[in-house]
């Protein structure tokens, strides 16, 4: 018989409901931090209940796309350990806050002792080398109240889990505080906005993610969590062995996401130049291409390249680049995971220049290819995502739906791992 995947029509199959909400409302810990294309939380859940239908005995998680850590949460609120990474270290700073449970009158006290320092600070000298590429975005006033109170914030508390959850929260008023236009996942100045007040927005942020924390501690369970800032295309012979992974691998423009996440990055410490978070991320451009690396990936991307070629060359070797990253991902987590575990890769199709980009064909066949067996796909809408999710003529991303639809549904791959077996069918 063929596998599932083959014997599917994407553009036929029905939506599944089941796989589009969950049986209650979302958490406010979800929404302490702006981040793109969050994972549904209900995802894990629907995950977990499938894989204790086909008799997994599930201990431990991985997500290894993790981002802001919604994986890691409901993981741990359904008592199960959890393992995962992320290139993105703005995004495993959340993660680990997102997972962990805070004593209300312990922020309350470090929150008033921050307060109290940078208000009398709040008029010196700026006290700290600032990043040049920070005036691009501040104005002077709003640059050196955010300099004292990431100083406030650093020489108040104590190097941990408390420290992590107000840094959090001074990177989430950043774009708030700054000349960046609201609402926009392209970097660029609004010349009319007016940047909010420093300590304004940070009270504002901090009473927000107090309620969440409040609400989501009473909901954490006692399993582990571990969140490393790593790549999974990197597999290092320390990570655990998973009975489960679900994830949502990046879109083909994810590398993206580093000028995005710049003003966090460079405030935070992480990086000099912003750009460098590119490095190493799904897709990205630092490559020497050459057309022997068509040679590495399966025909359905070979496919993909050659109807793009002529179209817009560097859109298909861009899309290569992709295919090849997400092939040794593939890999990678099939390494990951135990003997006959079960894995959810939840996965998106687009278009460039009118050329369907098939990403999940050309999963499913990496996972074939590998020895995962394909049980069953499930198609959602995504109507509700964080995602700009229109295109216009020349690619780019629009908020307007008079332009392309490009994210309309995505795809629950579901397969499970059969060790030393190469092609397997259902």
């Amino acid at each position: 018989m063929m596998n599932a995947y083959e014997i599917y029509d994407l553009d036929l199959m029905v939506a599944d409901p089941q796989w589009e909400s969950g049986n209650s409302s979302e958490l406010a810990i979800h929404r302490i931090h702006h981040y793109p294309a969050k994972f549904k939380s209900f995802i894990i859940t629907k995950s977990l209940e499938y894989a204790n239908s086909k008799g997994k005995n599930i201990k431990i998680v991985a997500d290894t796309f993790c981002g802001c850590g919604t994986s890691a949460f409901e993981a741990r609120r359904n008592g199960i350990d959890f393992w995962g990474c992320d290139i993105n270290p703005v995004a495993t700073l959340i993660a680990k806050v997102k997972s962990e449970k805070y004593q209300d009158s312990v922020n309350e006290k470090y929150y008033e002792r921050i307060v109290k320092r940078f208000e009398r600070t709040r008029d010196d000298i700026i006290m700290e080398p600032i990043n040049n590429r920070i005036f691009y975005w501040f104005e002077d006033k709003q640059m050196r109240e955010l300099s004292h109170l990431k100083a406030a914030i650093i020489n108040t508390v104590p190097d941990g889990k408390y420290r992590n959850f107000f840094l959090v929260g001074f990177s989430n008023i950043l774009k708030g505080t700054s000349r960046w236009l609201a609402k926009s996942i392209k970097p660029q100045i609004d010349p009319d906005k007016t940047p909010q007040d420093v300590l304004e927005a940070f009270k504002k942020q901090i009473k927000v993610m107090r309620s969440a924390t409040i609400e989501s501690s009473k909901e954490l369970k006692g399993s582990k969590v571990v969140i490393e800032t790593a790549s999974i295309l990197e597999h290092r012979d320390s990570w655990p062995k998973v009975d489960m992974i679900v994830t949502s691998p990046p879109y083909v423009t994810s590398y993206e996401y580093a000028d995005i996440h710049q003003l966090s990055t460079l405030w935070l410490g992480y990086v000099d130049d912003y750009r460098s978070l590119r490095k190493g991320t799904i897709g990205s451009k630092d490559m020497n291409f050459k057309d022997t690396i068509l040679n590495e990936i399966n025909d359905i991307g070979k496919g993909i390249y050659n109807a793009l070629k002529p179209k817009d060359h560097a859109i298909a070797k861009s899309v290569t680049k992709y295919f090849l990253d997400m092939s040794k991902a593939v890999d990678n987590m099939y390494g990951l995971l135990s003997d006959e575990g079960i894995i959810f890769l939840v996965v998106g199709n687009t278009k460039y220049r009118n050329v369907e980009v098939d990403n999940v064909t050309f999963i499913c066949q990496c996972m074939k290819d590998k020895g995962f067996k394909i049980i069953d796909i499930k198609k959602r809408k995504i109507s509700s995502k964080t995602l700009t999710p229109y295109r216009d003529e020349n690619g780019k991303f629009m908020s307007t739906n008079d332009k392309k639809s490009v994210y309309a549904y995505e795809y629950v791959i579901i397969g499970e791992k059969y060790p030393n077996v190469k092609t397997l069918t259902t």
